[in-house]
């Protein structure tokens, strides 16, 4: 066994800061109350609901994950956050339509306390939507000092022991890196200088961890996964991950895609289509916002099926995203693929996959389990990038000299393993020799 790391006490509050109090969002808070009601359940969540073996299978341990690791409560947990429209939480949920009346009438009082603070708006990466609750400031720097006082503010105001934030906002204009992103030193002369490779949730990390807060992407911008930013994080002893939320068609390839790879079953093409009608998809037909969610999705296949290790089966392979709007789908998102794969003797097959889905109501654990574990993360003293968390992401933040690990199964692998690794269990390998000595 490993020695057990000295972990921190999660007793007193913890603040979940969230720019874009939108769909996402207040789904999310919405679903903590209502489970602190006892009116709803958490499923999704690992944290309030998977379990983690401990030793040998005979042994039969396997505790809840929140029994097992000392995770804030969710009775403790306080939110904040920022959007460019003012509604608050409850008005915000009630347009984007994904919670029944019931649910919202049974949280309402405590949505409707959640006013957001004006936001970091910049019109060059949100073109299709203009923002009327928006901060000004003459430079970024001056931005983002705004915003560290909403965060200083918000931790006095609720007493609060510990914060993490978790970008919730829309997909940003697609950027590359470039010399500004290079080093905080460059980066912070960027922010005086109004650099405009600056990007408002690049805004929030630095804000964030300035602040000594954890911060998690959950859009496909470029943003926390800068050099500069993961030089803060060390410095600053912070934990950080990212980017892009896997919920739902995304996620499916990461199921099926490691299935296909382990029969060395060959793959032509994979074709993917999606109609959404939330503003996620009224952002996205930009399309130099589609470009950034575009990429973040075509990453995945790459490196799970592995082309250059396999040519014969997925070599030349044919990938397509397709996003369209479609306003009377709402939240509701339908996302259809269809897999030209082939087997025995290169004898082609298909696989057709119709998945109906609510891209809120996936993405709603996935936060909470990600405010939860950088939580626990830094109470840990873990700092930089959290690899270990590439479990909730469509495009994992790794470090520089490796490629990202997609195969969700491998990704379950590494964050329990992680977990065990944390209160000194052997990690589990699967070899099982030990049974038939």
């Amino acid at each position: 066994m490993n020695n057990t790391l000295e972990i921190q006490d999660p007793s007193g509050k913890l603040g979940v800061l969230i720019p874009g109090l939108g769909a996402v969002g207040t789904t999310f808070i919405a679903g903590v109350y209502a489970t602190r009601k006892g009116i709803a359940k958490p499923v999704g969540s690992l944290t309030q609901l998977n379990t983690i073996r401990l030793g040998k299978r005979t042994d039969k341990r396997v505790p809840l994950i929140k029994d097992f690791v000392p995770l804030a409560q969710l009775d403790n947990l306080v939110f904040g956050g920022w959007d460019i429209f003012k509604d608050n939480a409850y008005e915000a949920a009630k347009k984007a339509g994904v919670l029944n009346p019931t649910h919202l009438a049974a949280v309402r009082p405590e949505l409707e306390a959640i006013v957001p603070w004006p936001a970091v708006y910049d019109a060059t990466y949100l073109p299709r939507i203009k923002g009327e609750n928006v901060k000004s400031g003459e430079t970024k720097m001056d931005l983002a000092k705004q915003v560290i006082e909403d965060i200083q503010r918000f931790q006095r105001g609720n007493d609060l022991a510990r914060m993490v934030m978790i970008w919730c906002g829309s997909t940003e204009v697609f950027i590359e890196k470039c010399d500004v992103h290079n080093t905080l030193e460059t980066f912070e002369q960027g922010l005086r200088e109004n650099h405009p490779m600056i990007s408002p949730s690049m805004i929030y990390a630095y804000a964030s961890l300035q602040c000594g807060v954890p911060f998690a992407n959950g859009a496909p911008n470029l943003c926390v996964d800068i050099p500069a930013m993961v030089e803060l994080a060390r410095e600053k002893c912070v934990p950080i991950c990212g980017k892009d939320f896997k919920t739902g068609q995304t996620l499916m390839k990461t199921i099926i895609a490691p299935g296909l790879k382990s029969r060395m079953l060959g793959v032509h093409g994979w074709f993917s289509t999606n109609i959404l009608g939330n503003r996620d998809g009224e952002v996205l037909d930009h399309p130099e916002s589609f470009k950034t969610k575009e990429k973040s999705k075509l990453s995945v296949l790459e490196q799970i099926l592995q082309p250059d290790l396999y040519p014969d089966l997925y070599k030349g392979l044919d990938h397509l995203v397709r996003i369209n709007y479609y306003p009377p789908r709402g939240d509701a998102k339908e996302g259809w693929d269809n897999i030209d794969f082939f087997g025995w003797m290169g004898y082609p097959m298909q696989l057709k996959i119709n998945m109906l889905c609510r891209d809120s109501i996936l993405a709603a654990p996935i936060v909470l389990d990600l405010a939860l574990f950088l939580d626990l993360a830094q109470r840990c003293d873990f700092r930089g990038i959290q690899e270990w968390l590439s479990f909730y992401f469509k495009s994992p933040q790794c470090a520089d000299k490796l490629y990202p690990e997609h195969d969700l199964f491998i990704q379950m692998m590494k964050l329990k393993n992680t977990l065990r690794y944390m209160r000194g269990e052997d990690v589990i390998t699967h070899l099982g020799l030990e049974y038939y000595d």
